[in-house]
This record gives C-alpha cells, sequence and structure tokens, in this order.
C-alpha cells in the first residue's frame, strides 16, 4: 500500500490536496488518501505500517518540519516520499527538486539534522533558522493568513524595513567565540541555503558535506535605506559582497542573542517575543 498524506493548509488553494489527488489517480498501485492533520500522532502512525507501504508527503516545509519532529527518533522501516506542494518549498529547491513532477524519496534528508533550542524548547529543522526582520515577516504573514488572505512577503518586508521593525543589537557565539554586532536586521542559522521562498542568505552552506556544519548570516550596521538597497539581492545570494553589513560564520554551536524580544521562525512557523536561539548539528 502507498499512503498519500497531504496537509490542507499548504499552498496555495488546497495544492497539496489537488496534487495528492492527481498522484492517487496516475499510481499503478494501491493507494489511501490521508489528511496529515487528521493523525494525532505519527510516530504511532508509521509503527503500525507494514516494512513493504511507502508513505508520500503532500505539503510545504512546515509540514516536513512537522515530519522530521515527530519521526526523528523513530527507526522508519518505510520509504518516505516527498512532493513539494507548499508555497516556498526551500528543501526542495535546495536539493535540486523545487520542479519535481514526481514525488522523491528523503529517507536521507529527514536524519542528523541541527536542533535548536529556543525558549527552552528543542526541536529539529531542515532549512532554517530566521530571527529579525524574517521572523517579523512571517508573524505578519500569519495575521494575513489568519484573516483568509494571502500574504505578499515582499510587501511585508519592504512596510517592515521602513516603518515597524527596527534593527537590534546582538551577541553571538560560534563554537565557543563570542562577538557583538550592531543594528542587527536579520540574524538566521542555516542548515540548507534558502529560506523564505527562495532567498538565499547562506549560498555556500551544504547540508551534504560529510564535516555537518550550519552557518549564521548576520545583516548588521546599515540605515533603513541601505538595507532596502542591498536586501533584494538576497534572492540570489550576491548580499555577500557587501562585506562591511554582511557576515558570515560557519560552525556546529551557534548562539545568537538579541537586547530585546524579536519573532523568530523556524521552518517558516513563527515564535514570537524570542531573546535567543541556541542551534547544535
Amino acid at each position: 500500500m502507498r499512503y498519500l498524506l497531504y496537509n490542507p493548509f499548504s499552498g496555495k488553494n488546497d495544492q497539496a490536496h489537488e496534487d495528492a489527488e492527481c498522484y492517487s489517480v496516475v499510481e499503478n498501485q494501491p493507494t489511501k488518501l490521508i489528511e496529515i492533520t487528521k493523525i494525532g500522532n505519527l510516530a504511532d502512525f508509521f509503527e503500525i505500517l507494514e516494512p513493504y507501504d511507502d508513505v508520500v508527503i503532500f505539503g510545504g516545509d512546515g509540514t516536513m518540519n512537522r515530519i522530521v519532529n515527530e519521526l526523528y527518533d523513530l527507526s522508519i522501516k518505510n520509504n518516505v516520499f516527498y512532493f513539494p506542494s507548499g508555497t516556498g518549498n526551500d528543501f526542495a529547491r535546495d536539493i535540486g527538486e523545487a520542479e519535481a513532477r514526481n514525488p522523491f524519496l528523503v529517507n536521507d534528508y529527514i536524519k542528523e539534522l541541527p536542533t535548536v533550542t529556543v525558549k527552552g524548547k528543542q526541536r529539529k529543522f531542515i532549512n532554517g533558522v530566521g530571527f529579525g526582520i524574517d521572523g517579523y515577516c512571517c508573524e505578519v504573514g500569519d495575521q494575513i493568513k489568519s484573516k483568509g488572505k494571502q500574504p505578499n512577503d515582499t510587501s511585508i518586508a519592504i512596510k517592515g524595513l521602513l516603518f515597524h521593525f527596527k534593527p537590534v543589537n546582538a551577541t553571538v557565539t560560534v563554537d565557543g567565540k563570542k562577538m557583538t554586532f550592531k543594528k542587527v536586521w536579520i540574524a538566521p542559522t542555516m542548515y540548507g541555503r534558502y529560506y523564505g521562498g527562495g532567498m538565499m542568505p547562506t549560498p555556500n552552506q551544504n547540508r551534504n558535506a560529510s564535516d555537518k556544519k550550519v552557518s549564521l548570516m548576520l545583516f548588521h550596521g546599515s540605515s533603513k535605506l541601505k538595507t532596502l538597497m542591498i536586501f533584494p539581492s538576497l534572492l540570489k545570494g550576491k548580499h555577500v559582497k557587501h562585506k562591511k553589513n554582511i557576515s558570515i560564520f560557519e560552525g556546529k554551536s551557534i548562539s545568537v542573542r538579541f537586547e530585546r524580544p524579536a519573532p523568530l521562525q523556524i521552518d517558516g512557523e513563527t515564535v514570537p517575543n524570542v531573546m535567543e536561539y541556541n542551534v547544535e548539528v
């Protein structure tokens, strides 16, 4: 049996459900369509499967985040496939499968993941942790979605940069080395290269490296106008040439502490009012 798990909240216009239904029609083996939000505990669901059963996930980065957190300590005996049906699909983009028209195997990608600790709670993540204007964008986007509207990430970011989000001083520690930065706009720690629907804060980060590390990018010390001018270059990873305002560090242990609370996002899921996060890989 091939189980097709879809997230009805992924993508636009119920995209994940539509993709799953289309796939169930063309698939040449018995399938069962299941709404993933109605599965109380994914670990329990996987435990009762037969070894020859396959599972296909239809959703976005948030769906994959739930998968890796609920299944991480489980010895998975089944093949797990993924079909990107979200709005950002940054995980699929990072491994070269953003335009995939068939599900692809992800078993090797959902193990040996980094851990982020926020407010005393630990979570695995598959793309990155965003702190600052990126967390703010996710927070505002969630508010817009709750009203039944589709957020415009670019518009939210521009308005945030110009009017609503204020840069903050930060203390960062990378593998024991402590540093301070003033007027920090963004401070993401990345396991992949992409987040936010295609932004590339750490273009040299490699999730497939044998020596596992994460990368921290700090966008700091710039005025509102200069920040607004540099910001679009994040889409191509060209922001790294602005060395006065962009700093990137690699490491196995990274912590970032702001002098005042700010929104944080983990694979697109918002955590409000955060002072500090810690990442270990």
